[in-house]
């Protein structure tokens, strides 16, 4: 028998709220058997416990969830290995560039910042002076 979960067991495992579950899986990212009363209740797979860890983690690489899903369906598919490769390669090059200007104009913000620092610190000290030599 495969293991199967709760929508509470993966809230807990992967610090989660149960509207955020169910809102990935609206996302067509999981897809969990109903079971009980009108098929309320839901029975999660080993499979949507990993394509749940995959979604977490494309997340923090930047993903949005529709490109987190477009890879993760990839690799569910028994398509060639080597083109869901290039298609995550693609993806994570774009995001890297992307980050790279978000670093690039931060550390411009900060030289700018520590600039008017430096301005501000040393106006403080010549109005200290003054009123130190009064």
């Amino acid at each position: 028998m495969a293991h199967t979960y709760t929508i509470s067991d993966l809230a807990k495992e992967f610090d989660l709220t149960t509207r955020a579950i169910r809102f990935y899986e609206d996302m067509g990212l999981l897809q969990p058997e109903r079971n009980g009363p009108a098929g309320r209740s839901r029975v999660y797979s080993a499979r949507d416990r990993t394509r749940l860890r995959l979604t977490l983690r494309a997340k923090r690489l930047g993903l949005s969830l529709s490109e987190a899903k477009e890879i993760i369906d990839l690799y569910d598919s028994p398509r060639d290995t080597g083109v869901q490769l290039r298609k995550f390669l693609d993806v994570l090059v774009v995001h890297r560039r992307q980050l790279e200007d978000q670093m690039a104009d931060l550390q411009a913000n900060l030289a700018e910042v520590q600039e008017h620092e430096k301005e501000a610190r040393e106006l403080l000290m010549e109005m200290e002076k003054k009123i130190a030599d009064n």
